[in-house]
């Protein structure tokens, strides 16, 4: 019996040790979960933490973003040119520039000096004109007086029957608006070009030229501006879907605090500007016309819609984003940095060419190496399964027909540089304005925009150009034209 109750009392305790091993395994178990579930939380906020940084890291130098997104003192660190050791300014032997003379039958007034005495001998000497007169030009700006006629319509009382009669208003003599079309096109270059706030508008109207004008006049001038230049804007669209080379950019837009999109399609010869609601693939489309010529851009998804052997990247997009993989630790350092010494040579042979050191077939030649061993590495890097970096490259290798377009086709560059800079405008007009508050705004801003940018492009005037579209339109006459000029008399 006492065997029996001892083998029992054993058997207790053993059942007893198993529970609190059970228990032991659990509070194990739930342990390492827990710790599983830390070490994943920590990863997710690791990854954050390092995505965070690579933000606040992010400048002009190493994205998309504008120069003047990058805050005060981030350009202090980077690397420059060297310095010289030379004082600033002009350098000795250096020509510099002046202020151009005007030519002789653009001066309005002339003040003729002559010598009355030889300085040798003393003789008195005749006033006879030099043809080659030592000039000096003065230059001031008149009082303006602004020319206002009044249209008076007189009622004349019947001397028979004493009834009052007035002249009939004729519509063809009395002017519609109260504003001349030059009045107009100036209230509309100050505020569709140099994009001065409207009550500032007032104020300088008021200053410079004596003109008392209200902030709803200007709403109404822009208005009737805006339709007089539309047909003149057509005709810039046109001109710029049928050019063989083209570049495009987007940003971002503000009408009454809602999020817009504004594009610009630029040529060497006219620039277009397009305010729409957004810059998806089926809202962009339309404003490119019948897809014609090379599109030079960067890789937006919205512009697939562009056959890719008929588009160039941004090579300086690019350069961007292989500076911010340099910037990263880890292996995504080495492989940036490979991929900006092949795009350090690139440029290198692009400018050769552009300076005539190079010819068109040498440039095709010694960029082949290059294209392959860059596109190779690419590759690599999409291989190595790297985080941010992988994906990047697999995606440019996607773009690669349209990667090396300016080698071989003339007239195409290698970076949308030119589109960037035509948008600069738009950019400081929506961060000093915060844009528009109606979609008349919309049009007038696209409009104005794209007359100021492609009038200058044609060395044209862009107050007579304005002033010309609004007699056309008060007028019936004939709309003028963005790309002819005026023939010279004879």
């Amino acid at each position: 019996m006492d065997a029996e109750r001892r083998i029992a009392e054993l058997e207790a305790e053993v059942a007893a040790k198993d529970v609190r091993i059970a228990e032991q395994d659990a509070i194990i178990a739930a342990q390492a979960a827990r710790i599983a579930e830390l070490e994943h939380r920590v990863e997710a906020l690791m990854r954050q933490v390092a995505e965070l940084t690579e933000r606040l890291g992010r400048n002009s130098g190493n994205s998309n973003r504008p120069p003047s997104s990058d805050p005060p003192g981030s350009r202090e660190g980077r690397k420059g040119k060297p310095s010289t050791g030379r004082r600033r300014g002009g350098q000795p032997g250096h020509r510099g520039s002046r202020r151009a003379q005007l030519p002789v039958e653009r001066v309005d007034d002339v003040v003729d000096f002559f010598p009355e005495h030889c300085e040798h001998c003393s003789e008195s000497l005749p006033a006879i004109p030099d043809a080659n007169a030592k000039r000096y030009q003065f230059t001031e700006l008149p009082a303006f007086e602004p020319h206002t006629t009044e249209y008076r319509r007189h009622g004349v009382a019947c001397p028979r029957c004493a009834a009052k009669t007035w002249a009939p208003y004729d519509p063809d003599k009395i002017p519609s608006s109260a504003f001349g079309p030059r009045l107009m096109s100036a209230v509309a270059l100050l505020s569709g070009v140099y994009h001065l706030g409207r009550r500032k508008a007032v104020e300088l109207l008021a200053d410079l030229v004596g003109v008392r004008i209200s902030l709803g006049s200007v709403s109404a001038v822009e208005a009737r501006v805006s339709e007089a230049v539309a047909p003149v804007v057509e005709e810039a669209c046109e001109h710029v879907n049928n050019a063989a080379v083209k570049y495009t950019d987007g940003t971002s837009w503000l009408q009454a605090g809602v999020m817009l999109s504004v594009w610009t399609l630029a040529t060497a010869c006219a620039t277009v500007f397009k305010i729409v609601a957004n810059g998806r693939a089926d809202t962009l489309k339309p404003l490119y016309g019948k897809l014609r010529g090379i599109l030079i851009s960067d890789r937006a998804t919205a512009l697939k819609f562009w056959a890719m052997e008929r588009r160039q990247i941004c090579w300086a997009h690019l350069l961007r984003k292989f500076v911010s993989f340099v910037e990263r630790d880890g292996p995504a350092g080495p492989f940036g940095r490979e991929l900006l010494q092949y795009t350090g040579i690139l440029f290198e042979y692009w400018t050769d060419y552009r300076e005539g050191r190079l010819s068109r077939e040498a440039l095709r030649t010694w960029m082949a190496p290059v294209r392959t061993q860059f596109e190779a590495l690419l590759e690599r890097a999409v291989a190595a399964g790297l985080r941010d970096l992988s994906g990047s490259c697999a995606d440019i290798l996607e773009h690669r027909a349209a990667l090396w377009t300016f080698v071989d086709r003339e007239g195409v560059e290698p970076t949308n540089n030119h589109a960037e800079r035509e948008l600069r405008a738009f950019v400081l007009w929506r961060k000093r304005s915060f844009g528009t508050q109606s979609e008349r705004g919309n049009r007038f801003a696209e409009r104005l925009m794209t007359i100021a940018h492609t009038a200058r492009k044609q060395g044209k005037n862009v107050l007579e150009l304005l002033t010309a579209c609004c007699v056309a339109r008060l007028d019936g006459g004939p709309h003028p034209s963005l790309f002819e000029h005026p023939r010279a008399a004879a």
